[in-house]
């Protein structure tokens, strides 16, 4: 079977050249299911390994668009439709310069996992572009944005693919999406993308759900080992939604949040971050977190210089990194420990190097892996997708309440997976397991296809 394995995985190698995060992605999960393939050696017979880590279909397009000089500029679009094997395609759109085929696949084969976790009947995928909506004006985003959909609509439906939010699309670019969407359509079909405003089919708490939820299986996790939030420091990389809102949460919960950053660099404020002042400065002036020190002289800001971000070498009790993939290093990692860190809980999709998580793994550092500590965003998409068909809208308190249900549920599969499996508290291999199991599962059952 390890002959299947390391076979496969040369296949995926040869095929995939220069994706070095779809590689990545892969490698973490196929190594942590070695004990699901040794109690089913059908699984070789069946060709499961080979059909769950190649996409169904990868979609590829030119997006033209005009920026207020008059210019006319070229962006290319992504859409990777992983699987449907549990659902329609669901995940959401990401506008940044990195952007490319590797990073969407990596995405997109996550996101299978994530959402197999919840329990919903979602599939995966992920989209995107190398635009960046940094610096440009509304018109030029909405002249992007409109353009974008009139490639994907043909792509997507409420029934087959459902996009939603990620780095660099918010409120405002789903909007214009939509717009765009419900004009070409003529019909309005609010499950077509989640991460909609309320006031036209959105759901409440959505914008709170992925830093909320990834508290809540944190808090789980904490919990499991006889701890708690409470009068513990925090780290947390990152200041938008997902890194905001965790960290709103975690305050609820009795800790203090010390640090938080952006792509340039980081705040550190001994007293506990001012949350309210933070999302001043990035949810409404969309401005830099080092504006911070203008209201709070004692607090330091530490300057990234290197990939290593600054915000790991700060002494914490727990480090949630919520920014992008990548971004926590085995430097990083051992600081951390060095610093006597307790647990790490992973905001962002991939956000520790696999020597990293190796590394905090082997030092007995708990780890809340991305794929099931960050799912509560797309979690409370399905919620969305679910108000939208019922033409009818949940509370806050609601959907904040199913949202807690679902992470407390996707917590105890990892740890009950891990257990059965024989890694007891390796909740990055539990989490894999759990997923891959009922994937596989559902796989077999529908036959080759």
């Amino acid at each position: 079977m390890n002959e299947y394995l390391k076979d496969v995985l040369h296949d995926i190698n040869q095929k995939n050249l220069n994706e070095q995060e779809f590689l990545q992605a892969v490698k973490e999960v196929l190594g942590t299911v070695k004990p699901l393939l040794n109690s089913h050696p059908e699984y070789k017979k069946l060709a499961i390994l080979e059909r769950i880590t190649e996409p169904e279909r990868i979609i590829t397009f030119r997006v033209p668009w005009v920026n207020d000089k008059g210019e006319i500029k070229v962006n290319r679009g992504y859409r990777v439709q992983f699987s449907s094997l549990i659902g329609p395609y669901k995940g959401g759109l990401r506008f940044h310069p990195s952007v490319n085929q590797s990073i969407m696949k990596f995405l997109a084969f996550e996101q299978i996992f994530k959402n197999a976790l919840t329990g919903l009947p979602i599939g995966g995928g992920k989209g995107g572009s190398d635009f960046d909506p940094k610096g440009k004006s509304d018109n030029e985003i909405m002249n992007f944005c409109q353009s974008f959909m009139t490639e994907l609509y043909r792509h997507i439906g409420q029934d087959v693919d459902v996009p939603a939010g990620d780095i660099g699309v918010g409120a405002r670019e789903i909007g214009y999406l939509f717009g765009q969407y419900k004009r070409i359509r003529n019909a309005y079909e609010g499950g077509v993308l989640t991460g909609k405003a309320v006031s036209y089919g959105g759901s409440l708490a959505r914008k709170e759900a992925t830093g909320y939820g990834l508290i809540f299986y944190v808090r789980e996790m904490l919990k499991a080992h006889n701890t708690s939030l409470e009068n513990k420091t925090v780290t947390i990389s990152g200041s938008g939604n997902v890194a905001i809102y965790a960290a709103e949460k975690a305050i609820k919960n009795g800790a203090k949040v010390i640090a938080m950053s952006d792509s340039n660099g980081c705040i550190y404020d001994k007293n506990g971050i001012d949350l309210e002042l933070i999302k001043q400065i990035k949810e409404i002036q969309r401005g830099r977190i080092y504006e911070y020190i203008k209201k709070y002289p004692d607090a330091v800001y530490m300057e990234k210089n290197s990939n290593d971000s600054p915000i790991w070498t700060i002494k914490t009790d727990i480090a949630l990194p919520c920014a992008t993939q990548n971004e926590l290093t085995l430097n990083s990692a051992k600081i951390l420990v060095e610093n006597g860190v307790l647990a790490i809980g992973e905001g962002a999709n991939m956000p520790c190097t696999q020597e990293a998580t190796d590394y905090l793994l082997e030092n007995n550092i708990l780890v809340a892996p991305a794929k099931a500590a960050n799912a509560g965003g797309v979690a409370t998409s399905a919620i969305e997708m679910s108000q939208n068909s019922m033409r009818y809208y949940y509370t806050f308190e609601e959907v904040e309440a199913k949202l807690e249900r679902i992470m407390i549920n996707i917590f105890n599969s990892c740890k009950d997976s891990a257990e059965n499996y024989g890694c007891t508290g390796n909740y990055v291999a539990g989490a894999n397991l759990a997923a891959f199991s009922k994937l596989a599962e559902a796989m077999i059952a529908q036959g080759v296809v």
